[in-house]
């Protein structure tokens, strides 16, 4: 087997360059295989992550998926808010033990503005219930005190202290902004991997001080009420976008959800988080299953042109086969030459694919953290990333066998004789 083992290497080092683009075909495919692998594994995980802890979504009548983008990812509008009397109706019942409302609407360059309560720094879970932590600075206290995401503070270089304006409505486009109601970020938050980072938090009396000249979406004429003066007026909110509900036992979680789909106040739903997020992942999942496939293709193809590589080098290895053969090597340890070399070079393109998977996370992750607020996270590989691995190897080892079996059909005569 070693000296098996050394003509095979001395027979694939006298073609390294034609067998270094198999390598490098092969390495790419199992980089772009581990890599959508490694995304999606760990795209899931963020998506699932994003708020935990919570029982209910509580929000106006509308689709569960929907009513899920707009109060947790901020993608999307509401089709109706809900008013603040309903929200009280839902904090007084027996069977809820906390509620947090959300109040979406107004932007700030690009990222959302959620209103909400102190309560949603106490209350609201990520992750593996993991609470809000502050970077730097304290939760907001005063009137205009603003709180921003770890994305919104690094994107746009601010610290406790800076003053910021925000604008009516949502998307880049600052059309209406509220520049004599300036706000102040009194903290941070820790980057957590979820759209709280890509979120500027305000009070909820925030909220309607900014919007007290507003009717209908739009600003009355003529119409100015100066920072100053706002406190003079009722800040209680009239209606919010969403709510996020905590109940003391969980077991009750179907009865209270029907006493609010049954609400006669108003048209409500609640959805659970967990139900939802499966559901919105089945409709993203296919483009990641379609990505996947695209991936699996690229490795047909590195598998084809290894097939195709030895196969055209048979032609040129007749001689060096035949001669083999005459000194006593059998059919069968032709074929083992072959698959061995096959085998070596699937083995090396699978080992090259892995270390540029494990540097293009390391290089990648900060960037996809700070565009699309994706972590990637080095870890041991996956049960998935080690069938992927393996399925690599068994293919290219059995790619490396047609040849083989093409050379069993070269006669002995037909490689010794002189080719005219």
């Amino acid at each position: 087997m070693k000296a098996l083992f050394s003509i095979a290497w001395h027979s694939a080092w006298n073609r390294r360059f034609t067998l270094a683009l198999t390598v490098f075909s092969i390495a790419l495919s199992t980089f772009l295989l581990l890599g959508v692998e490694r995304i999606r594994t760990e795209l899931r995980e963020n998506f699932s992550s994003s708020v935990s802890g919570t029982d209910l979504i509580v929000g106006a009548r509308t689709g569960s998926t929907q009513l899920l983008l707009y109060s947790v990812f901020r993608i999307g509008a509401a089709t109706n808010n809900i008013s603040w009397k309903s929200v009280q109706a839902l904090s007084a019942h027996p069977g809820v033990d906390w509620v947090v409302p959300l109040s979406l609407g107004d932007s700030h360059r690009g990222f959302a503005v959620l209103a909400t309560s102190t309560d949603y720094f106490t209350h609201f879970r990520y992750g593996d219930r993991q609470t809000l932590k502050l970077r730097e600075g304290k939760p907001f206290s005063e009137l205009f005190d603003a709180v921003v995401g770890a994305e919104v503070a690094d994107k746009l270089g601010y610290r406790v202290g800076q003053k910021i304006t925000l604008a009516h409505g949502s998307g880049e486009l600052n059309v209406a902004e509220h520049a004599d109601k300036p706000f102040t970020v009194v903290g941070v938050l820790a980057r957590t991997g979820t759209p709280v980072d890509r979120t500027v938090h305000i009070g909820l009396a925030a909220m309607e001080a900014i919007h007290l000249e507003w009717v209908g979406g739009a600003p009355m004429p003529g119409v100015h009420i100066p920072a100053e003066q706002v406190r003079k007026f009722d800040l209680t909110p009239k209606n919010v976008t969403a709510a996020l509900v905590g109940l003391k036992n969980r077991a009750a979680v179907f009865g209270v959800q029907r006493w609010i789909s049954t609400y006669t106040g108003e048209p409500l739903m609640a959805i659970l988080p967990g139900v939802a997020l499966d559901e919105l992942w089945s409709v993203i999942g296919i483009g990641e299953n379609a990505l996947l496939l695209m991936s699996a293709l690229v490795a047909l193809v590195s598998l084809a042109g290894l097939v195709s590589v030895v196969m055209a080098g048979l032609n040129e290895r007749r001689r060096e086969l035949a001669v083999l053969r005459a000194v006593g090597a059998g059919l069968r340890h032709v074929l083992a030459l072959l698959a061995l070399e096959g085998a070596m070079v699937t083995v090396l393109g699978v080992a090259f694919g892995v270390v540029m998977a494990v540097l293009g996370i390391t290089l990648l992750s900060p960037w996809l953290q700070s565009q699309f607020g994706l972590t990637l996270s080095l870890s041991e590989p996956t049960l998935n990333e080690w069938l992927l691995m393996a399925s690599l190897l068994t293919a290219g080892w059995l790619a490396s066998l047609l040849p083989g079996i093409r050379a069993y059909r070269l006669s002995l005569a037909d490689g010794l004789s002189p080719r005219i």
